[in-house]
């Protein structure tokens, strides 16, 4: 395959509907969709293959979360949101991932190098707004997909992308949006899903599909603090009550309307079709993807 360097190819909301019926488009979605299967009924501790290739990317991401004490937070800012410091932490991101890609993959496939590192440099936020938000979320889940392609991950290793690596990202972002306080990125605010995330709560919902856990619990702050570490979803929700104050009602209108929901098959089924409408429908949130020959926008190019 002929490799090139990822370009932003939805430039206008009229590119919309190219996008909307795109094989990158397709692939996305039954990229999650499948990832949301593997999961169902499993908490973090059930028996699943962890391969050597899931423990490396685990290590690269550990390699990440040390330089935040190498760039801690700029005491002298005065905004609620931004620290400046994250704009160091991205800098040595930028600077690192060829060299940890190069490390992470065998030399056979490292002429992807060029399509993998954009979608890893763009999954932690912008150094230039200091946000985070779904869009890099999807970046990340991009970037799986595309490693997924060139065969670095079998298709055995679903279950561990998500409760493994995928767990594992979302502890490193909730870290950086804690340690430097990203702005949130296109948030909706009370009618929102999150500020932040949306997949933990997708992936998170299938996890709990056949247990004995109602929906109604996902938001008990008994139950998110004995088992957040076991679910993603009540890891998200922990963080929520961790970063907002008052009612949870007022703070997350859509997360405590989900708990009125009586089964968790239909609050998955919900969330992948608000994920397809919500992120993946919305010129603001996927204008910064780039598209290659990995994940193309167009049948020609793939």
């Amino acid at each position: 395959m002929d490799y090139q360097k990822p370009c932003r190819r939805i430039l206008d909301p009229k590119d919309m509907p190219m996008w909307l019926r795109s094989p990158a488009h397709h692939e996305i979605v039954s990229f999650a969709e499948q990832l949301s299967s593997s999961v169902a009924g499993y908490p973090v501790s059930a028996q699943y293959e962890i391969s050597e290739n899931v423990r490396s990317i685990c290590r690269m991401l550990d390699q990440a979360e040390t330089w935040i004490a190498q760039n801690p937070p700029d005491t002298t800012s005065s905004s609620r949101f931004g620290n400046q410091s994250f704009r160091k932490w991205q800098a040595e991101l930028e600077q690192q991932v060829p060299q940890l890609l190069r490390d992470l993959l065998p030399t056979s496939s490292h002429g992807a190098i060029v399509e993998l590192a954009p979608y890893l440099t763009e999954s932690f936020g912008n150094a230039t707004r200091i946000d985070y938000g779904s869009g890099h979320e999807l970046s990340f889940l991009v970037w799986l997909l595309c490693l997924c392609k060139i065969g670095y991950f079998a298709p055995s290793d679903s279950t561990a992308l998500v409760l493994v690596v995928f767990r594992r990202y979302l502890t490193l972002c909730q870290q950086l949006q804690r340690t430097y306080m990203l702005e949130p990125a296109g948030s909706h605010g009370v009618w929102g899903l999150d500020d932040y995330q949306f997949l933990p709560f997708y992936f998170g919902s299938a996890q709990f599909i056949g247990t004995s856990v109602p929906p109604s619990e996902s938001i008990s702050p008994t139950l998110v603090q004995a088992k957040s570490d076991e679910y993603l979803y009540l890891q998200g929700i922990r963080f929520v009550m961790e970063m907002k104050r008052g009612p949870f009602f007022e703070h997350s209108r859509q997360l405590y309307d989900i708990s009125g929901v009586p089964r968790w098959e239909k609050v998955n089924q919900g969330l992948g079709k608000m994920y397809k409408a919500e992120v993946l429908g919305k010129f603001p949130v996927v204008q910064h993807l780039q598209f290659g020959t990995l994940f193309a926008i167009s049948s020609e190019i793939n």
